[in-house]
């Protein structure tokens, strides 16, 4: 956001606050190229402290934002009051916790920032069985990381299948073959009663049908909530997300918010939720959010329209999403072995496609999701037919 308004022309005052003491990083290599060794500290920088002072953006780490004074356009810090003549609240989301007995335990673990990653780094180093707690994105990148180093590796899971929130059936169950034949064992259809322990240090975790998984190591992956406190506690709008509008205002004009935290309308969630709003967690978002709102404050309003697209990377294999999909969308799979895409249907109406190693569908798959090019189930299915070709108008 804030390299985007200079971007975008903004030459007044500028100051970024951030309530970890490091400077902008990247968060989605932690799950994967930080934890497997491939790159460090330095190389998750978003911007290095050069380009800040260069665009003179007061940057203020480790300063947490307590309060929202909308009266006197006033953010309260621990420092002292930030005057502000517009705000934008991009204060992103946290980890869901675990409610059971034994969650404080010493090797139950999160990972959301580069102090969870860099514990867990540590954590790897001396330890040889780990359980992970949820069979998401995050569980298994970093379940796939784990049994790369030869770990003992299970997944709890208290739907059927991996990641059944996010991808059709047949994606799913591609993944979990997968990771299976990397050696992580899989419990699906369980919920975690009690994280057991001795000595004040996890030994593993107890199962509701009594089973018991032993591990060193805890990773609780089951999802995350917006930081919206400060938007509620300031008589904003929020119920899961800081309610926005098409230009990513909310209900006081000298207030935007974006990324994790925010709730926005767009036609992309037609379909999937009632009052035709979602909030979406990815970096695509946060960066196309910010873009988009740097425009309106420089003088070029325009509504939020980016096709959302997500990403993970698992051990080999790459998942790209481009669109929004539901559980129970048509699955239509085009390709075979270990590489194919898995087209997601509503209505007769393409909403989102699923590409595993396929990189060339999730960027076409863009494309037609953004333009709403028709695209019927049995053209998706006719690995002959160019879909490049319907994207440039040809027959």
């Amino acid at each position: 956001m804030a390299a985007s308004l200079r971007e975008a022309g903004h030459a007044g005052p500028l100051t970024l606050i951030g309530d970890e003491p490091y400077l902008p990083y990247q968060r989605p290599p932690l799950s994967k190229a930080y934890l497997a060794g491939k790159t460090d500290a330095a190389g998750l920088a978003l911007r290095p402290a050069a380009f800040l002072a260069e665009h003179r953006i007061g940057f203020r780490p480790a300063l947490r934002a307590e309060a929202i004074d909308r009266d006197a356009r006033r953010l309260l810090t621990a420092e002292g009051p930030v005057p502000y003549e517009h705000l934008v609240l991009a204060t992103g989301s946290r980890n869901r916790p675990l409610p059971v007995p034994g969650a404080d335990l010493d090797g139950v673990r999160q990972l959301r920032g580069l102090a969870d990653a860099d514990m867990l780094q540590a954590d790897l180093a001396r330890v040889r069985r780990v359980a992970v707690v949820g069979a998401g994105f995050i569980g298994l990148e970093f379940a796939a990381v784990a049994a790369a180093r030869g770990l003992a590796v299970t997944v709890v899971e208290a739907a059927a299948r991996p990641m059944a929130r996010a991808v059709s059936a047949e994606t799913g169950a591609f993944f979990h073959a997968a990771h299976a034949d990397a050696g992580v064992a899989f419990a699906f259809e369980a919920g975690v009663t009690e994280i057991l322990g001795a000595d004040g240090r996890t030994t593993g975790l107890r199962l509701g049908d009594g089973r018991t998984v032993p591990a060193d190591l805890v990773l609780i992956g089951i999802g995350v909530l917006p930081n919206q406190e400060i938007a509620a506690a300031a008589g904003l709008a929020a119920a899961d997300g800081i309610r926005v509008d098409p230009w990513l205002a909310t209900d006081d004009p000298a207030i935007s918010a974006i990324g994790d935290c925010a709730r926005f309308p767009t036609r992309f969630a037609r379909g999937l939720a009632a009052d035709g709003t979602v909030r979406i967690e990815s970096v695509q978002n946060a960066i196309d959010q910010g873009r988009c709102l740097a425009a309106r404050l420089t003088g070029r309003p325009a509504a939020y329209d980016a096709v959302p697209w997500f990403w993970s990377d698992q051990g080999p294999n790459k998942l790209q999403i481009a669109g929004l999909a539901a559980p129970s969308d048509q699955a239509v799979r085009r390709g075979d072995g270990n590489a194919f895409s898995v087209f997601r249907f509503r209505e007769d109406r393409l909403v989102a496609v699923e590409s595993v190693n396929r990189a060339g569908d999730h960027m076409i798959a863009r494309r037609l999701i953004a333009a709403d090019i028709p695209l019927t189930p049995d053209q998706a299915a006719d690995t002959g037919l160019d879909l490049k070709a319907l994207v440039l108008g040809r027959p």
